[in-house]
């Protein structure tokens, strides 16, 4: 019979983990293999946080096999360019699917968020995205370290040491990076003892971890996050890395994706002008922010229909700025390593740090800018 029939595959793999679609006795499954004792363990914490207040697929099985872990989940439908938000964002225009999709997405989140919101010792949230990469050891400093590296190679040939003494002219804008500085008080930042605000989130909301219809996915980072944190992560993922740079540099997660690599050129920011004034010590750049029409109303929606009535709650009279910028400096410094991207991303990068860095910085208009020409000098 049809229902004793067992297919594979194919296998894929995403950061060091391997997945693979299996169907056995009328199951369909995905079964996902990874290395790490302590990452299974989390997921499968994870998994358990969530299954109370998010739609997830159901934990099957886990297995010990020589190596690591086996985790098999209920596969929820999916192909080649659906089964995930990214689909959705993957198009010219908002669709009404989109539209309604995000209404679901940030209504579940703004009601499990405040129901579940409480001021938590950072010891108690899940650590890994923020406070295990700003700690000694941590990516913070297997990335740059004791290491200087140019600004952009053949752009700006300045070292990022010397950033401190020049003045960064960013589409009219004058603003100041002092680099060690700032990965010194991102290290103090995530060493601090006080409080954080946290509520039960998956961690990790980026547009392949949030399938269609709704449901989250991918679930070691699940448990109590830090809120400014998760909201710092979709921002930017939707804004920055989702349509940007991880089809830039890991074309391999969207291999079941492709209509992703249709939309890369509408979401990557263009260099109009980048120069050095040696004599001046100013460095100036011009350039013009992309972001495509779905991934813009998403953030949007996001932004009005989530962050704001959460803030509004938790942080009333503060400017959202103060509890974004720590999370979102470590989203820009701690996912890639800038001193190995090319150099116009490289300089972008640099460019967007300096002005999320500003007293000017306004969120609300940086995850979703408006294209404009460049400021005329």
């Amino acid at each position: 019979m049809n229902t004793h029939r067992v297919t594979v595959g194919p296998l894929r793999r995403f950061t060091r983990n391997l997945l693979l679609p299996v169907d056995c006795l009328g199951q369909q499954l995905l079964v996902k293999y990874t290395r790490s004792p302590a990452e299974a363990r989390a997921e499968i914490r994870g998994h358990s946080h969530l299954a109370s207040h998010y739609r997830v697929p159901a934990l099957r099985a886990r297995l010990r096999v020589p190596g690591g872990y086996l985790l098999m989940y209920e596969r929820l439908p999916n192909g080649p360019d659906h089964g995930l938000l990214l689909d959705l964002l993957n198009a010219h225009e908002p669709s009404n699917e989109l539209r309604a999709y995000l209404h679901q997405l940030t209504t579940t989140y703004r009601n499990v968020i405040l129901t579940t919101a409480a001021r938590t010792d950072p010891t108690d949230v899940v650590r890994k995205l923020y406070w295990d990469r700003a700690a000694p050891g941590g990516r913070l400093d297997a990335y740059y370290r004791g290491r200087d590296f140019l600004v952009a190679p053949g752009i700006i040939n300045v070292p990022v040491s010397q950033l401190c003494t020049h003045t960064l002219d960013i589409n009219g804008r004058r603003h100041r990076l002092d680099w060690f500085a700032t990965l010194r008080r991102l290290r103090d930042c995530f060493a601090a003892s006080e409080p954080v605000w946290a509520a039960l989130t998956q961690g990790d909301p980026t547009d392949v971890n949030l399938a269609h219809p709704l449901a989250w996915l991918d679930y070691d980072t699940a448990g109590p996050n830090s809120i400014p944190g998760e909201f710092a992560n979709f921002l930017w993922y939707t804004s920055a890395l989702g349509g940007w740079l991880v089809p830039t540099y890991n074309r391999a997660a969207f291999t079941d994706h492709r209509a992703t690599f249709d939309h890369v050129a509408a979401n990557t920011p263009k260099i109009q002008q980048a120069t050095l004034d040696a004599t001046g010590r100013t460095i100036r750049i011009d350039y013009v922010p992309r972001l495509c029409a779905p991934r813009r109303a998403a953030v949007t929606a996001y932004w009005q229909d989530l962050v704001l009535p959460v803030a509004e709650r938790l942080w009333p009279s503060v400017d959202l700025a103060e509890p974004l910028r720590p999370y979102l400096a470590m989203r820009i410094l701690a996912v890639y390593n800038l001193a190995e991207l090319a150099a116009e991303d490289r300089l972008l990068l640099l460019a967007r740090l300096a002005e999320a860095l500003s007293p000017s910085f306004d969120p609300a208009t940086y995850f979703a800018p408006l294209e404009s020409a460049c400021p005329v000098h």
